[in-house]
C-alpha cells in the first residue's frame, strides 16, 4: 500500500483509499479504464511520471525478442570474466584465451579499469548512439550488427542464464509471455548434409535432409531441455521461493539466418519446420539477420519460395518473418518494393517483423488492406528502428498501419544491445507516436491474440470487443473450463484480470 501511495503521489493522483475493484471502476461515474486513460493523458508530457505509470501497466507478450540481443553488455562482460575470456584491445570484442597474448586484456578485473570497461560496453551495444555518442562515421546498423560477433564467445556459454535474465526483465516490465527467436547447433549438421546441393531444387534438398532430420530434432530438443533446466535453476523455479520470472512463459521461434549460403538457409528452415511440428515449445519459424546484406538482398525472393515450399509440406507451422527492415538509401528503391508483399503473399507469414518500408511497397494500399482483412499483424520495434534505420517519430509507419486497421503490437527486438526494455517501448509509443492508454491496451491484447500459442481466442473478433459466450461471466465455471482447454485464452484471461487490477488501483 505504501508503494502505491508513493506512485500515486508522484503521478499527481488523489490520496490512496482502499476500494474494491468494482467500486474503483465506477468511482465518480467513471470506469477504471477511463480514469486510467485520463491519468496517462495528464502525464503524457512527463517522461519520468510516464515511466512510473507504464512500468506497472500489464503488457501481455513480447513477440519479437532475440536470444543474445536481449542480454545487456554488463552481463556479457561478467560472463566473460567468469569464463576466463579476454577482450581484444583494438576492437573491445570478447575473444577466447590466451589473454596474455599481444593486444589481449583479461576480462577478469576489467570492471576496475573504467576506460576499458566503458569502451567494451560501447562495443557490445549501441549505448549512447541516439545521443550522438560514438564514432559518427559508423552507422547505426553497422554498429548494431557488429555487436553479435563481438559478444558471441561469452553468450554461447551461458544460454540458460540468458533465458533467465530475459524472463527477469520481462517480469519487471509486467510482460507475461515471450516468443524467443533462436536456433540450434543442429542447424550446422543439417547444412553439412546439403553441401553441394542445388539451392533451387527444394524437393532434392528435402530428400537429402530427410534421413538426418529425426536425429537432429531429437538432439535439438535435448539442447533446449538443458537450456530450460538451466534457466529454471538460475531463477529457482523448482524451489519454494521462485523468482517472479518463473511466471513468464517462454516459447521459441526457430530462426534461420538469411545471410548464409542458400542451401544452408534451406537446411535451417527445414529443421525449424520439423522442430515446430515436434516440440510444443517451438510455436513457429522465422528468418532474420540484416535484410540489407548483399546476400540477403540477392536471395530474398528465393528464401520466400523456400518458406512457401516448406509451409505447404507443414501447413500447421506458423510464420513470423522479418520483412521490410529497410529504408530509402539503405538499398536501391527496387529492393523496397516487394519484401513485405512476398513475406505475406508468397511465404504466408501471419506476422511481419518491423515492416518499416511499407510505404515504398508496390501498391502499398492493397497490401495494407490485405493485412488488415486477413489479420496479419505487424511487430513494432521503435527503439530498434530508430537506432538501426534512423526511422522514428513522424517518419515511422506505425500510424500508417493503424490507419489501415492492421493489428500491431509493441516489442523489444534486442533490448540488451539497444539498451531498452518493454516499458521504454511503451513510453516511446506515447511520446513519439502519440498513442494513448486505449492504444497501448490494444497492443498488449494483440500481443497475446496474435501470439502463436495454441487454442481458441478469448475474443470473438476484434480485441476488446465481445468475448466467447462461455466467458461472458469471466469467473464462471464455464469460462474456467474454456480457458483450461486453451493456452491462448488462459493468457488472455490472465491479462484481463491484470488490467482490472491495474485500472482499479489509484492513479
Amino acid at each position: 500500500m505504501r508503494g502505491t501511495f508513493i506512485i500515486a503521489f508522484l503521478l499527481g493522483a488523489a490520496p490512496v483509499m482502499a476500494r474494491s475493484p468494482d467500486a474503483a471502476r465506477h468511482h465518480h461515474g467513471q470506469s477504471g479504464a477511463d480514469r486510467t486513460a485520463a491519468t496517462l493523458d495528464r502525464i503524457a508530457d512527463s517522461p519520468p511520471r510516464l515511466r512510473l505509470f507504464l512500468t506497472a501497466m500489464p503488457k501481455g507478450g513480447d513477440l519479437h525478442n532475440h536470444m543474445g540481443g536481449s542480454i545487456y553488455a554488463e552481463d556479457l562482460l561478467r560472463w566473460a570474466a567468469r569464463d576466463g575470456l579476454c577482450i581484444a584491445a583494438d576492437t573491445y570484442h570478447i575473444v577466447d584465451p590466451p589473454c596474455d597474448a599481444p593486444e589481449r586484456i583479461p576480462a577478469a578485473g576489467l570492471e576496475r579499469d573504467y576506460p576499458h570497461y566503458s569502451r567494451a560496453i560501447d562495443a557490445l551495444s549501441t549505448r549512447g548512439f541516439e545521443a550522438g555518442v560514438g564514432d559518427p562515421e559508423v552507422s547505426g546498423y553497422d554498429r548494431f550488427f557488429a555487436t553479435f560477433p563481438a559478444f558471441s564467445p561469452a553468450e554461447r556459454r551461458n544460454l540458460g542464464e540468458a533465458v533467465a535474465l530475459t524472463r527477469e526483465q520481462a517480469a519487471a516490465d509486467h510482460v507475461s509471455y515471450i516468443e524467443f527467436s533462436t536456433g540450434s547447433s543442429q542447424s550446422a549438421v543439417m547444412a553439412a548434409a546439403v553441401a553441394g546441393g542445388d539451392a533451387s531444387d527444394f524437393a532434392a534438398l528435402s530428400a537429402l535432409l530427410a534421413p538426418g532430420i529425426p536425429d537432429a530434432v531429437a538432439k535439438a530438443r535435448a539442447e533446449f531441455d538443458r537450456l530450460d533446466a538451466d534457466a529454471d535453476a538460475f531463477d529457482g523455479c523448482k524451489t519454494a521461493g521462485p523468482k517472479p520470472a518463473c511466471g513468464v512463459e517462454m516459447r521459441y521461434l526457430y530462426t534461420a539466418y538469411r545471410t548464409a549460403p542458400p542451401v544452408q538457409v534451406f537446411a535451417q528452415l527445414a529443421l525449424g519446420f520439423a522442430m515446430a511440428e515436434a516440440d510444443p515449445r517451438f510455436v513457429g519459424v522465422n528468418i532474420a539477420a540484416p535484410e540489407h546484406d548483399p546476400v540477403a538482398v540477392r536471395d530474398y525472393a528465393l528464401h520466400m519460395r523456400m518458406i512457401a515450399f516448406l509451409k505447404a509440406r507443414h501447413p500447421s507451422v506458423q510464420l513470423s518473418l522479418h520483412a521490410g527492415e529497410l529504408t530509402l538509401g539503405l538499398v536501391p528503391p527496387r529492393d523496397l518494393a516487394f519484401h513485405i508483399h512476398d513475406a505475406v503473399v508468397v511465404a504466408g507469414a501471419r506476422r511481419i517483423g518491423h515492416g518499416i518500408d511499407i510505404s515504398y511497397e508496390t501498391d502499398a494500399p492493397a497490401l495494407l488492406a490485405r493485412m488488415a482483412r486477413e489479420h496479419i499483424a505487424v511487430e513494432i520495434n521503435l527503439t530498434s528502428n530508430a537506432v538501426i534505420l534512423g526511422v522514428k517519430g513522424a517518419d515511422h509507419p506505425l500510424s500508417l498501419y493503424r490507419a489501415a486497421g492492421v493489428p500491431f503490437m509493441l516489442s523489444t527486438d534486442d533490448e540488451g544491445v539497444s539498451r531498452s526494455d518493454m516499458t521504454n517501448e511503451y513510453l516511446r509509443a506515447v511520446t513519439e507516436q502519440g498513442l494513448r492508454y486505449a492504444d497501448l491496451k490494444e497492443s498488449a491484447r494483440n500481443s497475446l491474440t496474435y501470439a502463436f500459442l495454441p487454442g481458441q481466442s478469448l475474443w470473438l473478433g476484434r480485441v476488446g470487443g465481445p468475448v466467447v459466450s462461455a466467458c461472458r461471466a469471466m469467473t464462471s465455471p464455464a469460462c474456467q473450463r474454456f480457458i483450461a482447454a486453451s493456452p491462448k485464452a488462459a493468457k488472455q484471461w490472465r491479462l484481463e484480470q491484470d488490467f482490472a487490477a491495474f485500472e482499479a488501483a489509484p492513479h
